[in-house]
């Protein structure tokens, strides 16, 4: 009913920057928060940055002050610009966005999940 797909992962130097987007479509009647999280091999699925639909922003300790998030409402897009990347950010990254459909109004909010995008940052 809500789909989420990611783009702009791949492979950098350390120090280096990639950006990140996600776009949400489908049956939208109104989506929460929405969100980066990341998998690295071998761990859980941790967050890196969420965002209310009125801005508000909240970091994982590990990427404040490097990786800032931002979304567009009306365009139902979220960011995530990641700079001064380092080795131990590779991971998988997934959208994530807590929406409602049209089908329930805002009477009832699912959490979604895009398909992942790898990013890989070299030493």
């Amino acid at each position: 009913q809500v789909q989420l797909v990611e783009s702009g992962g791949g492979l950098v130097q350390a120090g280096g920057s990639l950006r990140l987007s996600c776009i949400a479509s489908g049956l939208i009647f109104s989506i929460n928060d929405m969100g980066w999280y990341r998998r690295a091999p071998g761990k859980q699925r941790e967050l890196v940055a969420t965002i209310t639909s009125r801005g508000s922003t909240n970091y994982a300790d590990s990427v404040k002050g490097r990786f800032t998030i931002s979304r567009d409402n009306a365009k139902n897009t979220v960011s995530l610009q990641m700079d001064s990347l380092k080795p131990e950010d590779t991971a998988v990254y997934y959208c994530n966005a807590d929406a409602s459909t049209i089908k329930t109004m805002g009477r009832r909010f699912d959490d979604y999940w895009g398909q992942g995008t790898q990013v890989t940052v070299s030493s």
